[in-house]
């Protein structure tokens, strides 16, 4: 990905804004192959490629370029996140920050690191001084829709950021360079690897008003942030 060509061969997938490129599918291949020679037995879901069965316990998730609109103008800001679950449950992940070379890890119940080094989330209670990650649907009803809840949330908390990667994002709030971070629309892969390392850093993710994460809301936070900060979203209609 860091030779990006001068063009890109761009198509688009669920809304015309919502594009896929000649290196996505390049990243891709590489990370199947070798996901195929280590781990010929275990199933794989890939954004682009979709899911191909195992008979193992294991699946490995895998976004070989979150961040493509920031890659098609040129925005050094985007990652590879690949994650394995045990029988569905999240068991190690790692997102790489491609740019700035920077690997963030997680091993279920032996915490978060980047780089090798331990990482935890921020202690900040107060939603009024909370700095916020978000990401929009590429879906104009749902994008509609994020807009008008904004208007509500914003003037509740710090401040917001869109930076364009999930995966990251989930990684910001892990190491404490956000507060919290929520999105709605999420594929399992888009937030596999980054949420859990987020919760080994000692965010809470999770759904809102009861319902699973991934395609609904998903909200991440520190545990003293999540619920005040759950309350605000649900009633913004975020």
């Amino acid at each position: 990905m860091r030779r990006r060509p001068a063009a890109l061969d761009v198509t688009t997938k669920s809304s015309p804004t919502d594009v896929v490129t000649d290196m996505d599918r390049a990243a891709e291949r590489v990370i199947l192959a070798g996901l195929a020679a280590a781990r010929p037995d275990d199933a794989v879901v890939s954004e682009e490629t979709g899911a191909s069965a195992g008979s193992s316990k294991v699946s490995w998730l895998v976004d070989p370029l979150d961040g493509t609109v920031n890659y098609l103008y040129g925005i050094p800001h985007y990652a590879v996140s690949v994650a394995a679950a045990i029988e569905g449950k999240a068991a190690c992940g790692t997102v790489l920050d491609v740019e700035r070379g920077v690997a963030y890890t997680a091993i279920a119940g032996r915490g978060s690191f980047r780089d090798g080094v331990p990482i935890r989330c921020s202690a900040q209670a107060d939603p009024a001084f909370a700095l916020v990650g978000t990401g929009f649907n590429y879906q104009v009803e749902l994008r509609t829709r994020q807009a008008a809840g904004l208007s509500t949330l914003l003037p509740a908390i710090r401040d917001i950021r869109r930076a364009g990667s999930a995966a990251l994002d989930l990684c910001a709030v892990a190491c404490g360079q956000l507060d919290a971070f929520f999105e709605a629309g999420m594929y399992p892969w888009d937030w596999a690897a980054g949420g859990l390392i987020a919760q080994e850093a000692g965010a809470r993710v999770d759904g809102l008003a009861g319902n699973p994460p991934g395609r609904n809301t998903t909200l991440a936070a520190n545990p003293a942030l999540f619920d005040a900060l759950h309350e605000l979203l649900v009633s913004s209609n975020l």
